[in-house]
């Protein structure tokens, strides 16, 4: 079993030939519509990311490419624009013989990163951080003293 690709380099070396070169063109496409995303690997597929959220990714099967625009909202919104390439609920299907227009993948692009935009940031506050939970803690030894009746 050969081992797991680390970076997009490594991961596109072990892809056929032909789905290497429009995946480079993909990757170059992507890098001059977001030039300030940072590539990494993302759930094992090439991806890249602004902050901490991911705006787009590819990867190979065996009888296409994909290109995920990482939000299921994207493609639906953008379906018209689609025609012709077969689409899942978060992916975009094609191949070396059809690949996906410069123009369609920017569009693509435009409309995550406009989502992102229109989210707004998550809460700072940890997660079941509670007024109770929030309290001084006790020191050992220091207890109230019960009233006794008397």
């Amino acid at each position: 079993m050969p081992a797991k690709p680390t970076t997009i380099d490594d991961y596109l070396a072990a892809v056929p030939v032909d789905q290497r070169a429009v995946l480079e063109r993909l990757r170059k496409t992507i890098r001059a519509a977001v030039p300030q995303a940072e590539e990494c690997l993302n759930y094992g597929v090439p991806a890249f990311r602004v902050g901490d959220k991911s705006v787009a990714g590819f990867g190979a099967s065996k009888n296409h490419c994909s290109f995920y625009p990482m939000s299921g909202k994207v493609v639906s919104v953008l379906r018209t624009d689609l025609a012709g390439f077969e689409t899942t609920k978060g992916s975009i299907h094609f191949t070396a013989a059809k690949p996906l227009p410069a123009a369609l993948v920017r569009k693509l692009i435009e409309a995550r990163l406009g989502e992102i935009a229109a989210k707004p940031p998550r809460s700072t506050k940890a997660v079941g951080t509670t007024r109770k939970s929030a309290r001084k803690p006790k020191l050992p030894g220091r207890t109230k003293k019960r009233r006794q009746s008397g």
